[in-house]
């Protein structure tokens, strides 16, 4: 069950907030040296994401336009994801002979990103890549390449810097490991 004290929740703080912040100002340097001379769209997966994508395009130094795209492969407060991938808000704006990166917040299974790979390709973009924050192997289902990851980490339930259950936890300025009672009392 959830408490009031959102920090109370977490077992085991798995990435400080300062740690964090230099793994994202490093990807903005070499996301900067790749598309240099280019301008960039950055396309954040809502909600998750968010956070990520708003420190990553202070820390590009090129011309970035952003868009944002919502899409969900769970249901409530679960911690499974259930395969099936809908499109809850799409882009805004063309992309068609853009270079495009998507901003992961963490890739899981890989469904869900599998699925926005191949919808997003299909818009024609100059270039499609995929920067991460999150990268939990362990989990994959299908192959994703990846190509910027900020950390890859265990097999282990995380909220934080944008993560979410239950639509809480988001505001933590850190990713931690939710205790297990959190989740397994309400499933």
């Amino acid at each position: 069950m959830t408490t009031m004290d959102l920090r109370a929740d977490i077992g085991e703080i798995l990435l400080t907030e300062a740690q964090i912040q230099a793994r994202v100002a490093d990807l903005g340097v070499q996301i900067s040296a790749d598309y240099a001379g280019r301008p960039l769209t950055l396309v954040s997966v809502l909600k998750g994401s968010l956070p990520f994508m708003a420190d990553l395009m202070r820390s590009i130094t090129l011309p970035v336009r952003i868009d944002l795209m919502e899409v969900s492969s769970y249901s409530g407060a679960t911690t499974e994801s259930s395969g099936l991938v809908r499109i809850l808000k799409d882009l805004s704006s063309s992309i068609e002979g853009e270079d495009v990166l998507i901003c992961e917040d963490i890739i899981d299974t890989g469904l869900t990103l599998n699925y926005l790979v191949r919808y997003l390709g299909g818009k024609k973009p100059a270039s499609l890549r995929i920067c991460t924050l999150l990268d939990k192997p362990a989990r994959r289902l299908v192959e994703i390449p990846v190509d910027y990851t900020g950390f890859t980490i265990p097999d282990q339930f995380v909220v934080g810097y944008g993560l979410d259950y239950g639509e809480l936890y988001r505001n933590l300025r850190y990713v931690g490991v939710l205790r297990p009672e959190v989740y397994t009392e309400s499933e």
